[in-house]
């Protein structure tokens, strides 16, 4: 019996596929879009506009998506996943030529009723490729240096055209994301190694090249770096973000100053406060315990995540779902460790709960995956 046989044989059917969704994982991402639009009601001064009720769609949207991805058998999104990675780079490559510029960078495809960030189409896809690619591999070929060399290209290529746009942050995503589901599928870590020695270099050239004719990033992604090390230096022009992020984070306390009453949002002192330093709204309005309960939930998803990947005998599903649940978990820790001053400034979300079409999308339509994948595991 061929893989698709058997895969066709396996697939429940009807309402059984319902009955075996991973309830407590919806529940878990209502949850935690519903703490987003709480605070997005309250950082546009106690109104669904313009930033809540458009989220809120959005949510439904995904959340739909997400119940129709997950019907598919997961058989069906192995055999797609060389197309949506290829589809995916296409769009990388029309947003380098074409794409919509804003604030400096030149990332979107606009399409009227939504602005499209390939990129975030891009951390999925690359998680899928690099799943059916080891999912083909047979598994004693996963560390020879030719079969090594491929998944490093398939990963690099995007990566090289995020960084052009520019957006380190999810350059940096993809490049640890699609690390991530090399590890897992069990490549030597003497490569790992090889490549943390590399990036040590790397950054070492990083500095060297700073205000020479071959400087390798952008001077705002210098003047962030110095803010990271030293916000102090320049609290009213770089270090103006980080440092009113970290007087909204000490001024909530324990429980925090109250729902709606945090003075660093509700006075505009806090910059981006409905986008990349939401996190900091909600540590000021309900304080250390808020944020932790967050943490929480973040954590309970990547516990289900794991689980599932954990207990599913079909490889390309379990790579599937742990690499999806990396890139969830890199989603809210980079985002976490840049408002608290422990990463430098970025660009990363907070996922389901910053206000965004594109990464609240995706990322739904990346848990229909993971669903998919609970759904039609063997039983």
């Amino acid at each position: 019996m061929s893989y698709l046989e058997y895969a066709v044989k396996t697939t429940p059917s009807g309402l059984r596929k319902v009955l075996y969704l991973n309830w407590p994982l919806v529940l878990l991402l209502t949850a935690v879009a519903s703490v987003g639009f709480l605070m997005l009601y309250s950082v546009s001064g106690g109104s669904l506009s313009p930033w809540a009720e458009p989220q809120m769609k959005r949510f439904g949207v995904g959340l739909i998506g997400m119940f129709v991805i997950a019907m598919v058998p997961v058989w069906f999104w192995r055999n797609v996943s060389g197309v949506a990675y290829g589809l995916s780079l296409l769009l990388l490559l029309y947003v380098e030529f074409f794409g919509h510029v804003g604030m400096g960078a030149q990332r979107w495809i606009n399409l009227g009723f939504i602005r499209l960030q390939p990129s975030e189409l891009m951390k999925i896809a690359l998680v899928m490729f690099l799943a059916a690619y080891y999912d083909w591999l047979p598994v004693k070929k996963v560390s020879h240096p030719l079969w090594v060399l491929i998944p490093v290209l398939i990963i690099v290529l995007p990566t090289f055209l995020v960084v052009k746009q520019p957006d380190l942050g999810t350059a940096i995503l993809l490049l640890t994301g699609g690390g991530a589901v090399m590890f897992l599928a069990g490549v030597h870590w003497a490569y790992f190694a090889t490549v943390i020695s590399a990036a040590v270099g790397l950054v070492w050239a990083v500095f060297q090249s700073r205000g020479t004719d071959w400087q390798l990033i952008k001077d705002y992604q210098f003047r962030r770096i110095d803010t990271f090390l030293d916000p102090s230096q320049d609290q009213l022009g770089a270090g103006y973000h980080i440092t009113q992020s970290k007087i909204a984070l000490g001024s909530g306390g324990w429980t925090g100053r109250g729902y709606m009453q945090g003075t660093q949002s509700r006075l505009n002192f806090l910059p981006e406060k409905h986008t990349d330093f939401i996190f900091t709204t909600l540590a000021e309005e309900f304080g250390f315990v808020g944020s932790v309960s967050l943490l929480a939930l973040y954590a309970l998803i990547m516990v289900f995540c794991v689980g599932s990947a954990m207990n599913n005998q079909n490889r390309y599903a379990s790579l599937l779902t742990l690499g999806i649940a990396t890139t969830f978990f890199l989603f809210f820790a980079v985002n976490m460790s840049m408002v608290m001053g422990l990463a430098p400034v970025v660009g990363v979300p907070l996922p389901l709960v910053s206000y965004g079409g594109s990464a609240m999308l995706v990322l739904m339509l990346a848990f229909g995956l993971v669903q998919s994948a609970h759904i039609h595991k063997p039983r």
